[in-house]
């Protein structure tokens, strides 16, 4: 099965909610990439869809990672985009009403 009308994450949890119709003995994982994990786990969440994060795509190797220097401006610039993003992400869903938390972790 897939959903393809979403056009955002909230979309996304309600509408692949109606598709699975999950059961309450049932385990859903949830896959996607790391740097999405928090604000896509809150909107399930709160599209009350029950599901276990499964992160993948890290974009670093840990904190010495993180911290290294970047080969060009360009990677760096690149890294915050994506964060920045997801970021704002949060605080909109969260001010919003389609996350409880800020910065959604483990329940």
């Amino acid at each position: 099965m897939l959903e393809r009308k979403a056009r955002d994450t909230w979309e996304n949890a309600v509408l692949v909610k109606a598709l699975a119709q999950p059961k309450s003995r049932e385990r859903w994982l949830l896959v996607t990439s790391a740097w999405h994990m928090p604000r896509a786990i809150g909107v399930f969440r709160q599209a009350g869809f029950p599901v276990e994060p499964w992160p993948v795509d890290y974009r670093t190797a840990g904190l010495w990672d993180a911290l290294r220097p970047f080969e060009a401006p360009a990677d760096g610039l690149k890294r915050f985009d994506t964060a920045l993003r997801e970021w704002i992400g949060l605080a909109v869903y969260r001010a919003s009403g389609r996350t409880s938390a800020l910065f959604p972790g483990p329940s």
